[in-house]
């Protein structure tokens, strides 16, 4: 084999790593995005960053009071008397120290000032015995199932053998306050040098079962709902009885709606069922999820509409834009030529970082301006005005492609007058109509809704009248699209929607 050397000429395309930067930052959310920024401030000290995020957070004193000032606004002068605007880097240093100080000698007058009054207020009314305090009102861990339930048995007077087994009992519900495993199944792993009877194991049981919330250590849901139904107060004994009967026999015939089958098992009319039926619908089916610890998660919006005069406009929101800057003392040793290779480097990733923030919510404005153009229907009519949208018609209006409409619209909010919606939220397929047009399934889903919400609740609308009715309007629509258009908008099926 002869080996040759050949040289061909051929172009392909390099990301560079502040267009990789740019993507990056482009797909993250907010809470990622500030994350992002925090790693590299701690890694590059060029970089600064003006508004504090702990700025509006309680701060102490010494003696336990509340600082006056956030942070901000005791050092927010000396940065900028720097001669640093959010340029960096461009005034003299010997100006900057000398407005520095300047600065610094009103600011510490006036935090002195600042901190005085507030120490004299904490003082003040903590003397006076108010409920108004200096000290922060820091709120109390929730208490959970077990603890609430052990403080009951420390209020009763029993052995300490009693107490220890209703102890194992508790330790035994899970989260609903159900008592998944079986009471032999308890007995059985206890020792026996302990000599205990299994008659003990079920008073501690029914100690359990007496305790608040009613229904915590039930082993089904159907005594779960009894022993609500036997402490429920004012419910008349005839009605009791059959709600009891009702949640002990017939829990699956209540449950699917067989209201006749009821009616004729229990002897009794319409009015006595329903009766029965509201006494069953006060009872809680999950008496311990009141103490689960569940903590919400909270979004804040990206871009805000308004209405304008004009129509409606999207702003950016500056709670989530944070300000950053070259830092003005580096800089200006740079510029003097007293600065290593590393920081140039440095240097060049911070305005890198700059520029493609600002270029990040730009995108996102434009993004969100344009989707807002072409569904001004739905801020002013709502979900049923939704027209159908694609990513490439967005991407077509503003002359980008379409994988970077689909980062800007992933896990970035907006705050409009119906509501706070995914940007993807207003992109979805179409249904065809009589007239040729395109139907939103967005709007198709909340006409669903509206449908659904609006029916007699004794002659519940099926997904076969649903359709129809639909159809009625225009957009054809097939039965098994309608049920799936349900499921997704978690809407009982019909038999499950009749009531009395």
């Amino acid at each position: 084999m002869k080996q040759t050397l050949q040289l061909k000429t051929s172009q392909h395309l390099a990301l560079t790593p502040q267009l990789q930067q740019s993507i990056r930052l482009l797909q993250l959310s907010t809470l990622e995005l500030h994350q992002e920024i925090e790693q590299v401030l701690s890694e590059n000290p060029l970089l600064e960053r003006l508004d504090d995020p702990l700025d509006r957070s309680v701060r102490l004193l010494a003696d336990g009071a509340i600082n006056s000032a956030p942070a901000s606004s005791q050092a927010s002068e000396a940065p900028a008397a720097q001669g640093n605007g959010e340029e960096g880097g461009s005034a003299p240093a010997e100006n900057a120290n000398g407005e520095a100080n300047d600065a610094g000698g009103e600011g510490g007058e006036s935090g002195g000032e600042g901190g005085e009054d507030w120490g004299e207020y904490g003082r003040s009314s903590g003397s006076g015995g108010e409920d108004e305090d200096g000290r922060p009102q820091l709120e109390a861990s929730p208490v959970t199932l077990r603890e609430h339930l052990m403080e009951q048995v420390r209020l009763t007077c029993c052995a300490a053998r009693d107490c220890a087994l209703v102890e194992l009992v508790v330790d035994a519900l899970d989260d609903n306050g159900y008592l998944e495993e079986p009471l032999e199944d308890i007995y059985a792993r206890l020792p026996e040098e302990l000599e205990i009877e299994f008659d003990e194991l079920r008073t501690a049981l029914a100690m359990v079962q007496s305790m608040d919330p009613p229904g915590v250590g039930a082993r089904s849901a159907a005594e779960c709902l009894a022993l609500q139904i036997r402490r429920m107060p004012g419910v008349p004994m005839v009605t009791r009885r059959m709600a009891l009967v009702i949640v002990e026999k017939y829990l699956t015939w209540f449950a699917q709606r067989e209201f006749n089958k009821l009616k004729k098992a229990l002897d009794c009319d319409d009015e006595d069922l329903r009766e029965a039926q509201a006494v069953i619908r006060q009872c809680n089916p999950h008496p311990g999820a009141a103490f689960a610890s569940d903590v919400s998660d909270f979004v804040v919006p990206d871009v805000i509409v308004r209405r304008a005069k004009d129509g409606w406009s999207v702003l950016l929101n500056p709670e989530v834009m944070p300000r950053l800057r070259v830092n003005s003392l580096y800089a200006s040793l740079m510029k003097q030529g007293k600065s290593e290779t590393q920081m140039n480097a440095q240097l060049q990733e911070a305005k890198w970082l700059i520029k493609n923030m600002r270029q990040r919510f730009d995108t996102i404005l434009r993004v969100a301006q344009a989707i807002v153009d072409r569904q001004r229907n739905f801020f002013s009519h709502g979900a049923v005005a939704m027209r159908p949208l694609v990513l490439r018609e967005i991407a077509d209006t503003l002359g980008l492609h379409e994988s970077t409409i689909s980062r800007v619209t992933t896990q970035k909010y907006m705050l409009t007058p119906h509501g706070m919606f995914e940007l993807k939220y207003f992109f979805g397929s179409h249904v065809a109509t009589e007239a040729g047009g395109e139907a939103s399934s967005t709007a198709i889903r909340a006409l669903i809704v509206q449908l659904t919400g609006a029916e007699d609740p004794k002659n519940p609308l099926s997904d076969s009248k649903i359709a129809e009715m639909l159809g009625e309007q225009g957009m054809v629509i097939a039965r098994r699209t309608v049920a799936k258009y349900r499921e997704a908008l978690k809407i009982p099926p019909v038999s499950l929607r009749k009531s009395l």
